[in-house]
């Protein structure tokens, strides 16, 4: 879908709570306001043009007097019916924006309970409600008087038809009897243009079916600055796994003006691991998230055995080139099968055993009665951290990439748990080309290059010896490590 095709900086800026909901309501409100304006429009111009023609053989002179009235009255209802379209995408918005907090909220239910934040967040949900209430109620009012008024106005036609016919009875120029036809006729025609053409779309459903259009196909048009698919991949006999940052700066979309990463150069040779570490802020994660090419750099290059990543295909890159394991593991609500096979959605059972194994996960999963084939919740729920780290860790190795992206894998468990999922990457990283982001130092001590980053820059690198001996802000952060 059009909204699956939008980069990471698009999600970054939108709730999805209000994405969900133009997904759903939006569409369900524009197909049955279109369906009605569909089947109100043809009825509307198929009498129109019959009865003009009645009109015309009637009186030319009353036809042409309603040939200049109705158009105004038209454009005129035109006009304001799009400042109460634009009023209804206000609410529109405005509901969407509260579906976002009962989304976030009902998504994080756990924090919520664990601070006691269940009367906060209902009484923000509840102000959100009130907001959109409130201008769905403005709404009502105004398409309550736009339709008062035009119906006043319709009938001032009638009026001043029988006033004008009047003046041609007296001159004999029209009979009653086509005067009361060509009356029956312009009502019919009213109808048409007034409530079939204004009135009609100022009605509540077709001016919040207009704008709930407006806001999807906003969507439908809207261009990723990373697109998902298109451009060149390298064979894979001669795929490398090499990796250069070339004076990259970064900044990201939703803070334009604060730079994460400033003139970041680094190389990962192959099949080498090469560790990030520093202060917390300093652009390790992003470093990750650009080699994925989650966003384009906003000065610099990326290449990939010598290739600027941004020619290469993103979903290829993704697909069969990076393996990426993060802090937090998210697993999908069906099988424990399915969830490994995501990395590698072609593979055989025996494939996703044999990722398990690797992954130090195999046991555990045959342990539960329905063993592979064990549904694991939404988010994973029923799984402890190190259970969905190496599930996740499976995943990523299914694939067999050739470069892998460690971001704190093992930051937050427990040290028991960490010891299995650590002798899992153990084994993973053999063979490959490895960038490794770390909070806790002890686990990088044998990568083969350590670069310490600081406000977005290399501060020092080396091997863990080598940044120990120079007594700098490595040895200083081990110093700090081994204080707590």
């Amino acid at each position: 879908s059009p909204l699956g095709r939008q980069d990471v900086a698009f999600f970054d800026a939108n709730r999805t709570g209000q994405l969900v909901n133009r997904l759903t309501a939006d569409i369900q409100e524009f197909k049955s306001s279109f369906k009605l304006a569909i089947s109100q429009g043809l009825r509307s111009s198929t009498q129109t043009l019959g009865c003009f023609v009645s009109l015309y053989l009637l009186s030319p002179k009353l036809t042409g007097l309603l040939l200049v009235v109705l158009p105004v009255l038209v454009g005129t209802g035109a006009l304001i019916g799009s400042v109460l379209r634009s009023f209804s995408r206000r609410a529109q918005e405005q509901v969407a924006k509260a579906t976002g907090v009962a989304d976030e909220v009902l998504g994080n239910v756990r924090t919520v309970r664990a601070f006691a934040m269940e009367d906060p967040q209902a009484g923000l949900y509840c102000a959100e409600v009130d907001r959109a209430s409130w201008l769905n109620e403005r709404l009502g009012l105004g398409i309550a008087a736009f339709q008062g008024l035009s119906n006043l106005a319709l009938n001032g036609i009638v009026l001043g038809t029988i006033f004008v016919g009047g003046s041609l009875m007296a001159g004999d120029e029209l009979s009653p009897g086509d005067l009361m036809s060509f009356l029956v006729a312009s009502q019919t025609v009213q109808r048409g243009w007034g409530l079939g053409g204004c009135s009609h779309r100022c009605s509540p459903q077709v001016v919040r079916g207009l704008s709930a259009g407006a806001r999807v196909f906003e969507l439908l048009m809207l261009e990723p600055s990373v697109a998902l698919r298109g451009g060149g991949s390298i064979p894979s006999h001669s795929l490398l796994g090499r990796i250069c940052f070339n004076h990259v700066s970064f900044s990201y979309p939703t803070r334009p003006g604060y730079l994460v990463l400033r003139d970041f150069s680094l190389t990962l040779p192959h099949c080498k691991t090469v560790a990030i570490v520093g202060p917390s802020g300093g652009g390790k994660s992003t470093v990750a998230a650009l080699l994925e090419r989650f966003y384009e750099p906003t000065q610099g290059t990326i290449t990939l055995d010598g290739h600027d990543i941004s020619s290469l295909d993103p979903s290829w890159l993704r697909g069969q080139v990076i393996g990426f394991i993060s802090q937090e593991p998210v697993l999908f609500g069906t099988t424990i099968m399915e969830n490994i096979r995501f990395g590698k959605p072609g593979a055989s059972d025996a494939e996703v055993y044999a990722a398990a194994r690797l992954a130090n996960a195999d046991g555990f999963i045959r342990s539960f009665p329905e063993g592979y084939n064990t549904v694991v919740g939404e988010r994973g729920v029923t799984l402890s951290g190190g259970q969905k780290q190496r599930v996740a860790i499976a995943r990523a190795l299914l694939k067999d990439p050739p470069v892998l992206i460690l971001d704190e894998a093992t930051s937050a468990l427990d040290a028991q748990s960490e010891k299995v999922v650590q002798e899992a990457l153990d084994r993973a990283v053999t063979g490959r080309t490895v960038l490794l982001i770390a909070h806790r130092l002890s686990t990088i001590r044998g990568a083969d290059l350590i670069v310490v980053l600081a406000q977005g820059r290399v501060a020092e690198a080396g091997t863990h010896e080598e940044l120990v001996r120079r007594g700098g802000l490595y040895a200083e952060l081990i110093r700090r490590q081994t204080k707590d």
